[in-house]
C-alpha cells in the first residue's frame, strides 16, 4: 500500500523586493516524483537549498504544490477537505524541539495533540503512556521538558506526535541541533518506530550516517531527484555523491579509498563490522594467492 506518492511535484517560492512587490519565482522542487509504501524508512538527502524540507513539508500539506500532486494515503494534499486527515496522519518533526513543546510538564505536552482531537481523557493517558515508552522517555514524564538534554526533548516531541497515531512521521533533520549522543538517541527511536510500531518513517537529514538504515535513499540536487536506491546502492557512488557536495559514512568512504589502492573490497560498505569482515577476507584471499605463488614456485623447482 502506497503511503506517499508525489508526481511532479513542482515548488515555487515567490521573491519581493524591499517594497514588497512580487519581483519573480525560485524553484525549489523542480519536477520530484516520490513513492512511499506504508510502513518504509525513507531518508531524504542533499545539501542546504537542495529543496529537501520543501518536499517534507508538502506531505502534510504545510505547503502545496505549484504543479504536480502529492497523495497522503491516496488523499490529495490539495484537497482542503481533507486537511485534517492529512495531518493526523502525517505528523512532523522539525529542527528544534523547543519549539515543539509548549507543555510545562513531559505527560502533559505528550497529551496536548490527542487532546485537541477530542480523545476521551482515560485514551489520552493510555496514549501517552505507550508514547513514551515507546521512545524510552516514561521514567520523564512528571519532568519539566526545561530540565532535559536536546535529544530527550526531541523524544518527547516524537512522543506527541506518536500520541496522535499517525501512520506517517516526517522528521525534517530532527538531529541537526543535537550533539552525536543526542542524535543516536532520536534515531535509535526512529527506528524502532518504524520496525516495532511499523510507522512509516520519512527522515531528512545531511547526516549520512543516520540514512544506512533506511529502506531506499532519495538524493536531492537544485530542487531534482539526482540518486535513488538503497543505501548500498547510493553510497556506492562515492565521486557522484562528493560532486552533489556532500558526504558518505565515513566508513564507506575509507574503504572506497583502500578500493583505490589495490585492496578488493565490495563496493557500499556501511558499517564497521562489514569493513572489518571485508579485510579479513581480503587478507585470507592475499595469503591464499600468496600460499599458491608459493607451492607452485615450489612444484617448478
Amino acid at each position: 500500500m502506497e503511503m506517499v506518492r508525489a508526481e511532479g511535484l513542482i515548488h515555487d517560492y515567490i521573491t519581493r523586493d524591499e517594497e514588497g512587490n512580487v519581483s519573480g519565482t525560485v524553484r525549489a522542487v523542480d519536477g520530484v516524483d516520490l513513492h512511499v509504501q506504508l510502513g518504509q524508512f525513507i531518508a531524504v538527502l542533499g545539501h542546504n537549498g537542495s529543496g529537501k524540507s520543501t518536499l517534507a513539508k508538502h506531505i502534510n500539506a504545510l505547503l502545496y504544490p505549484t504543479g504536480g500532486t502529492v497523495w497522503l494515503d491516496g488523499m490529495d494534499t490539495q484537497d482542503e477537505s481533507r486537511l485534517w486527515n492529512i495531518r493526523q496522519e502525517a505528523g512532523m518533526i522539525f529542527q528544534n524541539p523547543d519549539n515543539q513543546i509548549i507543555g510545562q510538564v513531559v505527560e502533559e505536552d505528550v497529551g496536548f495533540g490527542p487532546e485537541n482531537m477530542g480523545v476521551p481523557t482515560k485514551e489520552i493517558w493510555q496514549r501517552v503512556e505507550e508514547a513514551l515508552k515507546a521512545v524510552g522517555m516514561w521514567e520523564f514524564r512528571k519532568k519539566s521538558p526545561n530540565r532535559l538534554s536536546g535529544g530527550q526533548k526531541q523524544r518527547v516531541s516524537i512522543a506527541g506526535v506518536i500520541a496522535m497515531h499517525p501512520k506517517c512521521i516526517v522528521m525534517d533533520e530532527p538531529t541537526a541541533m543535537l550533539d552525536p549522543g543526542g542524535r543516536r538517541e532520536v534515531i535509535r527511536a526512529a527506528r524502532a518506530l518504524n520496525e516495532v510500531e511499523k510507522i512509516t518513517i520519512i527522515l531528512i537529514t545531511h547526516h549520512m550516517e543516520e540514512a544506512i538504515y533506511a529502506d531506499h535513499i532519495y538524493v536531492m540536487d537544485q530542487g531534482k531527484i539526482a540518486l535513488q536506491g538503497t543505501p548500498r546502492e547510493v553510497f556506492s557512488h562515492v565521486e557522484q555523491m562528493q560532486e552533489l557536495h556532500l558526504d558518505v559514512p565515513k566508513v564507506t568512504l575509507l574503504a572506497h579509498e583502500l578500493g583505490k589502492r589495490g585492496l578488493k573490497l565490495p563496493a557500499g560498505i556501511l558499517t564497521k563490522e562489514e569493513l572489518a569482515a571485508a579485510l579479513g577476507l581480503s587478507a585470507a584471499r592475499e595469503e591464499h594467492t600468496s600460499a599458491s605463488g608459493a607451492l607452485n614456485a615450489g612444484q617448478e623447482q
